[in-house]
C-alpha cells in the first residue's frame, strides 16, 4: 500500500536525505552528498527565509521508495513576475505510480499556497544551485555541486506530462585536449586590457568578504537575462561563499577589475567529488573525514563553476584571459579532467567560445515544466 508522508521531524528529514544512498547502491557513478551539507541546505540556508520548501517521502508498506521537495520560490515569482512552483530533490523507483504520487502531492501543496501558473524542476532551490535532470552522459560520476540520476527518471517524468523548458550542457576537455590558444594569447589580451585600465588577477582570499560583495554584484548582473534567473540575496551569497571558501584554489579564481570595480570573474573548484564518492552515506565521521583530509592533494579534476562579465564590458577578451587564467593553471597543476558546466543551451556567445577552444559537450541535463 503506496503512502506519502510529509516530512517534519529531525528522523524524516534523516531518512530523506539518506534515501538516495540505497536507492543507487549498486550505481558505479553514484556520489554521495555530504549529510551535514544537505540537512543544512534543508533547514537553515537563507533561502528559508523569503521562501517555503516541504519535502515529502513516499511509501509502500513500510519501505521508502521515493521522495520529493515541494519549492515555493518567492523570489524567482516576484523578480520574473511569474506564479510558478518547483520541485526538486527529486529521487524514486522505477515505479510511475509512485512518480505520479509525488507530483500529485506536490503540485497540490503547492495549488494550496495559491501558485497557479508552471510547476518547474528540477531544480533544488533554484538555478542558483544544482539543477537539471540528467539525460545525456550516465557514463560519468557527475562533478561537484552537479545532479545525477538514473536515466529511467527521463521516462518517470515526461509520462508524468511534463515537457522541456531548457536544456543545461556541461562541457569537458581530457588532460590537453584543449586548444591553448587562450594561454598562448594571455599576454598579449591582459596588455590590451591595461590599456582600459583592466587588470586581471587572482582574488584575494586575505580580503575575502569585500572581494565577494563586488563578486556578487557581478553575478546578479552578468546572469540576470538568463531562464529562470533569481538574483542572490546578499545573505544567500555569503553563506554559498563561506562554503566554497572552505575548497577553494586560489589558482582557480580570477577576477577582472578596473579602477578598484570587478567587472567579471572566473571561478573553477577543485572536483572534490573524487572523495564523496569514497565517503559512505555522505557522513564524515567517523572515518569521512580523513578520506576528506587526506584525498584533496589527489584531486586530478576541476569544474569551472562560473565564468561571466557585467553587460558593457563583453568581448573585450576578458572572457578569454578569465578562461586562460584557469587553463593555464590546470595544465600547471597537471590535471587530468576538466568540465565548464553547466551553460544554457542559448547562450550561443559563450557555448561558440567553448567550442573554439575544444570542449566537448559530454552531458545535457533538463528543466521540465508542466502547467499547474
Amino acid at each position: 500500500m503506496k503512502k506519502i508522508v510529509q516530512v517534519e521531524s529531525k528522523k524524516e528529514l534523516g531518512k530523506f536525505i539518506d534515501f538516495p544512498h540505497d536507492l543507487y547502491k549498486d550505481d558505479p557513478n553514484y556520489v554521495p552528498e555530504l549529510f551535514i551539507a544537505q540537512r543544512d541546505l534543508l533547514t537553515i540556508h537563507p533561502f528559508h527565509k523569503h521562501n517555503t520548501l516541504q519535502a515529502f517521502l513516499a511509501y509502500d508498506d513500510d519501505k521508502i521508495v521515493g521522495r520529493i521537495a515541494a519549492i515555493l520560490n518567492n523570489s524567482h515569482n516576484e523578480y520574473n513576475k511569474r506564479n510558478d512552483g518547483f520541485w526538486g530533490f527529486f529521487d524514486c523507483i522505477n515505479d510511475q505510480e509512485t512518480a505520479n504520487l509525488l507530483f500529485e502531492t506536490a503540485t497540490n501543496w503547492l495549488k494550496a499556497k495559491g501558485v497557479d501558473q508552471k510547476f518547474i524542476g528540477p531544480v533544488n532551490f533554484s538555478t542558483n544551485e544544482a539543477s537539471g535532470l540528467l539525460i545525456k552522459g550516465f557514463d560519468s560520476p557527475p562533478m561537484l555541486m552537479m545532479t545525477y540520476n538514473y536515466p529511467y527518471y527521463i521516462d518517470l517524468i515526461e509520462n508524468a506530462k511534463f515537457e522541456k523548458q531548457i536544456d543545461l550542457i556541461a562541457w569537458h576537455w581530457d588532460g590537453d585536449g584543449y586548444d591553448d590558444k587562450s594561454i598562448r594569447l594571455l599576454g598579449a589580451l591582459q596588455e590590451r586590457l591595461k590599456r582600459n585600465n583592466i587588470v586581471i588577477r587572482k582574488v584575494n582570499l586575505k580580503d575575502f568578504k569585500n572581494e565577494v560583495a563586488k563578486v556578487r554584484e557581478v553575478y546578479n548582473s552578468a546572469w540576470d537575462q538568463n531562464t529562470g534567473f533569481v538574483p542572490f540575496t546578499d545573505e544567500e551569497f555569503d553563506y554559498l561563499a563561506k562554503d566554497l571558501k572552505m575548497i577553494l584554489d586560489e589558482d582557480f579564481v580570477w577576477v577582472a577589475e578596473q579602477d578598484n570595480k570587478i567587472v567579471g570573474f572566473g571561478l573553477a573548484l577543485p572536483n572534490y567529488n573524487e572523495i564523496f564518492q569514497k565517503i559512505k552515506k555522505g557522513r564524515l565521521l567517523p572515518t569521512g573525514i580523513f578520506k576528506l583530509l587526506l584525498g584533496k592533494k589527489n584531486i586530478k579534476s576541476i569544474r569551472i563553476y562560473a565564468l561571466g562579465v557585467v553587460d558593457g564590458y563583453r568581448k573585450m577578451g576578458i572572457e578569454a584571459c578569465l578562461y586562460g587564467s584557469i587553463i593555464a593553471a590546470y595544465k600547471r597543476k597537471g590535471l587530468l579532467h576538466a568540465e565548464a558546466g553547466w551553460t544554457l543551451e542559448n547562450n550561443v556567445l559563450i557555448n561558440e567560445a567553448i567550442k573554439a577552444i575544444k570542449g566537448d559537450p559530454y552531458k545535457t541535463y533538463r528543466i521540465y515544466e508542466k502547467d499547474i
